[in-house]
């Protein structure tokens, strides 16, 4: 008698009844899901990914262009795939990071308010009032004692205040570099007046839209001492996203650059790897540094003067052209990415942090 066929549980399709494992999917047709198939399962995946990464680490350190060159050559269960080593370098990379962004932040806070402070410090110690504070408080006092005969309020009486003290001061003294009345500013924030009039003491326009808006709002935050630290640490979290556009950029320079040399994808997988490389080398510096030993400056230059010499090799091997032209076109390609892609990737992610934090 005929056995019957089977179907696949994962894939719908059709078998014969003596396969153990379906040959389009590679799921087993009879296994029933237990507690020690669910683990099993889980841990030897883990294993898989820990044996691969461990078995790609040492040729993506020490052999520029090997894992690529590997890759392209078919042998994709060996080593860990370029775009899951890139992955899982750059989560370590950032963690690593986070520890002295941190710090960065903090700091940036800290000078702001300094900045802040010494700037009114200053202000006060420049102007030569004409006014001493018992006369301006003479004139304040009346106003204080029956405060309803004037027909004025608590914070009427505060604005008074800070408009006598001004006037009393020198304003060429106290312009900023932003074109707006820095001691005006200030005593609008002293009174409580709202955002949109200080907004437009700054001088925002009446039909500002939404970039203006978040420009001025932030230069606020700026003149109270409270956005630097904020600006800074929305910078670091948009690097992680900056760098998935950053890194297909790379690989299409390099694809300009070798026309005849495969696909846009063989250049993707170059540029993973390499990214992988200059991630790890960074995480491992950045944490000798932090957690071990303060390397000397000079041995850190080395260093990172080493990413290049293993650029260079990394591009000789992999695309395979004479030394002297592999050396011209890594140096171009360097200086492109350096001297232009990273500086306007970086003004648009700080721009964007300014106005979005």
């Amino acid at each position: 008698m005929e056995e019957q066929p089977i179907q696949c549980q994962n894939c719908d399709t059709t078998l014969e009844k003596a396969f153990e494992f379906c040959p389009h999917c590679g799921q087993k047709t009879n296994e029933e899901l237990t507690i020690g198939v669910l683990f099993y399962n889980t841990i030897s995946n883990y294993f898989s990914f820990d044996a691969r990464f461990l078995k790609s680490f040492i040729p993506l350190m020490i052999k520029p262009g090997y894992l690529a060159k590997k890759f392209l050559q078919g042998k994709r269960l060996m080593y860990l795939h370029p775009a899951q080593m890139y992955l899982f370098i750059s989560v370590i990379f950032f963690f690593v990071m986070s520890f002295s962004t941190r710090e960065l932040v903090q700091k940036a806070n800290k000078f702001n308010k300094e900045l802040v402070k010494n700037e009114m410090i200053q202000i006060a110690d420049s102007v030569n009032p004409s006014l001493d504070s018992l006369e301006i408080e003479k004139i304040m006092q009346p106003l204080k004692d029956d405060p309803s005969k004037y027909g004025m309020k608590d914070q009427d009486l505060k604005l008074a205040d800070s408009v006598i003290k001004m006037a009393n001061k020198n304003p060429k003294s106290i312009k900023t570099s932003w074109n707006f009345d820095k001691e005006r500013i200030d005593s609008l924030i002293a009174t409580g007046a709202e955002e949109q009039v200080i907004y437009k003491e700054m001088g925002m326009s009446d039909d500002a839209g939404f970039i203006e808006r978040r420009f001025f709002a932030r230069m606020l935050g700026l003149v109270k001492g409270q956005g630097v630290g904020t600006i800074l640490q929305a910078f670091f979290d948009s690097i992680p996203i900056s760098m998935f556009f950053l890194l297909p950029l790379f690989a299409l320079i390099l694809k300009l650059f070798y026309l005849r040399k495969g696909k846009y994808a063989h250049h993707l997988v170059f540029s993973f790897y390499f990214f992988s490389y200059l991630f790890m080398v960074f995480s491992i510096l950045f944490a000798v540094n932090r957690f071990v030993i303060d390397i000397p400056n000079w041995i850190d230059f080395l260093i990172v003067l080493s990413t290049y010499v293993y650029f260079f090799i990394a591009l000789h091997r992999f695309y395979g052209q004479h030394w002297l032209w592999t050396w011209i076109k890594s140096g171009i390609i360097t200086f492109i990415f350096l001297m232009f892609v990273i500086p306007v990737a970086g003004g648009i992610v700080l721009t964007f942090s300014f106005l979005t934090t």
